[in-house]
């Protein structure tokens, strides 16, 4: 996924069609505000607030969505302006490639229910950016956040997927121990860690249980793990095919 601020959208819808048709129409444009202080300070990119970083990405959006149209974009607000410009390539996938957009805040999650086809539920993090903000990863927050997503969304929310990011995979038979050692690392209680929706802990079975049941809960179908997890996970994904 994307950090908007890292891309002028000019080039992302260019280089999201490109894929698109070298993909042959199997091309999903993921992005988000960006939220890591230090990556845009290794970057040399000014950190600006949420509240700019997100209006940002509003702009984004329309001007991305835009260029997928067939009819030359014409757009001026606070951060873009495009002049009668005509995007090149356009994608296979019409009108546009799937878009995600993920967040966890009210603001950002509202424009991915109003924008997106696919919309990431994430959880935010500390302040620092020392880890997870582990009261924005309750069973409660979850719920808060697809219900602002529903509320955005209107009459199109059964057309959305929802996908949620996991933090930690691990297949194991001792699912307590476990547990205790990554509250540690989040900075919460063992009994915290086994109710984190971003979290799958356990045997084969548990954790199939575990993804059907947020399924059931939050409408959640779309897992995303990250690299060092795929290995784990994809005994999950061969035991849950077809349900």
């Amino acid at each position: 996924m994307f950090a908007n601020d890292f891309r002028h959208p000019v080039m992302l819808a260019k280089e999201a069609a490109t894929l698109d048709v070298l993909s042959d129409g199997r091309f999903e444009l993921g992005i988000g505000a960006g939220y890591l202080r230090s990556e845009y300070e290794q970057a040399g990119i000014s950190y600006d607030s949420a509240n700019v970083r997100v209006s940002r990405l509003e702009e984004s959006v329309q001007i991305v969505k835009g260029l997928f149209d067939e009819e030359p974009l014409t757009f001026s607000s606070t951060f873009y302006t495009v002049n009668n410009l005509d995007g090149f390539p356009k994608p296979v996938q019409r009108p546009h490639p799937p878009l995600l957009i993920g967040g966890a805040g009210k603001r950002l999650l509202t424009l991915a229910g109003r924008e997106a086809n696919i919309v990431s539920i994430g959880a935010r993090a500390q302040g620092d950016g020392s880890g997870l903000d582990v009261t924005d990863t309750t069973p409660a927050a979850t719920r808060q956040k697809v219900e602002w997503i529903r509320r955005a969304a209107g009459e199109r929310f059964n057309q959305l997927e929802l996908n949620m990011i996991m933090y930690a995979v691990i297949v194991t038979g001792d699912r307590r121990q476990t547990a205790q050692q990554l509250a540690g690392r989040f900075k919460t209680t063992d009994e915290h860690v086994l109710t984190i929706p971003h979290c799958l802990i356990g045997t084969l079975d548990q954790i199939s249980e575990d993804v059907q049941r947020r399924r059931e809960q939050y409408g959640i179908s779309y897992l995303a793990v990250f690299d060092e997890h795929s290995e784990a996970f994809a005994p999950v994904v061969a035991r849950l095919a077809g349900t």
